[in-house]
């Protein structure tokens, strides 16, 4: 009987797998540890209030796909003609074709994870001493990559939309504006400090405002221009993950069509173009637009679970994986 049950499980699982993402499907991401909410906190929840599931829907911007050039393109683009970082695993550039989809214009808030928390019934984030002080409701809420997951899927099954985390190639390409030669995830390719940019004066004058160190504050989101797709702030306010497993050497055998990154891994990437005052945003060792991170889940690495916040720093966004827009 408890083999059966087991059974049943899993075949759920996977069912509701393939029914939020399609891509997901394919037999790579079959592999991939179940840590998520138990399935009867993302099927059969209550409802969302209306107002806010109008705005989530609201929020999606669509992005139509195309072919591009991903990663490092410094030896196509530098007057140099030479790489922009020396990190190996965001090359070769290679060309990566995509289908169109929708992303959610901003990053996981957490007045929106709190909205998930109250109607599935599962814990809100953010609710230790080290986060509780910055955790203004229009923020980029800190989460792990299973929590950033479960968020996404759930307002999927609210909107009745196939949702989920961005892949890695969706991300740079919208980052990007559809994978143009930007060296910067701002409104326009270029850091322009106090108009596209903080300024290192003021995210500290935020921080004295809220009596946060500088090295603490997390701005609201929307407060800085959106690229031209509508996206807001991808160059700051944390990292995002992405759905792909993490892999050095991934970029040297990538398909073209719709990349989902390795089978499995122990990593989960990140990206974001670097945060941190406005002067460092593209200062030191690498390109931030291509830059590559990566990360643990806490739920597989315990030791992060030492930390005041182990998803300090870390969110993410939604993205519909369907070649048509929502319609709004």
């Amino acid at each position: 009987m408890k083999m059966l049950k087991k059974a049943r499980i899993k075949i759920q699982g996977v069912a509701l797998l393939c029914a939020v993402v399609s891509s997901a499907c394919q037999s790579k991401n079959d592999s991939e540890p179940v840590q998520r909410t138990p399935d009867a906190k993302l099927i059969g929840a209550a409802m969302a209030p209306q107002a806010y599931l109008d705005r989530m829907r609201g929020n999606l911007k669509f992005v139509e796909g195309g072919s591009f050039q991903m990663g490092d393109f410094g030896p196509v683009h530098a007057p140099e003609k030479l790489p922009y970082s020396s990190d190996a695993d965001n090359k070769p550039m290679h060309k990566v074709t995509l289908d169109s989809f929708s992303m959610s214009a901003y990053k996981i808030t957490y007045e929106d994870h709190d909205v998930y928390a109250e109607t599935a019934g599962v814990p809100k984030v953010g609710m230790d001493d080290f986060t509780k002080k910055r955790r203004h409701p229009r923020v980029a809420a800190s989460l792990t990559w299973q929590q950033a997951r479960d968020y996404c899927q759930w307002l999927g099954q609210q909107l009745n939309l196939p949702m989920d985390i961005p892949t890695e190639a969706q991300w740079e390409y919208s980052a990007r504006n559809r994978g143009q030669f930007w060296v910067v995830a701002t409104d326009n390719g270029r850091l322009e400090l106090g108009r596209n940019a903080r300024s290192f004066d003021e995210r500290s004058s935020y921080a004295r405002q809220f009596g946060l160190t500088r090295l603490e504050p997390s701005l609201p989101l929307g407060s800085l221009p959106s690229n031209p797709l509508g996206l807001y702030d991808m160059m700051t306010e944390g990292q995002e993950w992405v759905l792909d497993w993490y892999a050095a050497d991934y970029y040297a055998k990538s398909p073209e069509k719709n990349p989902l990154g390795p089978a499995t891994g122990t990593h989960k990437v990140l990206r974001s173009s670097r945060g941190g005052s406005g002067e460092n945003l593209i200062m030191g060792d690498g390109l931030s637009i291509t830059r590559r991170n990566r990360m643990p889940n806490p739920a597989q690495e315990p030791y992060l679970t030492k930390f005041p916040n182990p998803a300090d720093g870390t969110t993410s966004r939604c993205v519909v994986n369907r070649p048509m827009p929502v319609d709004h």
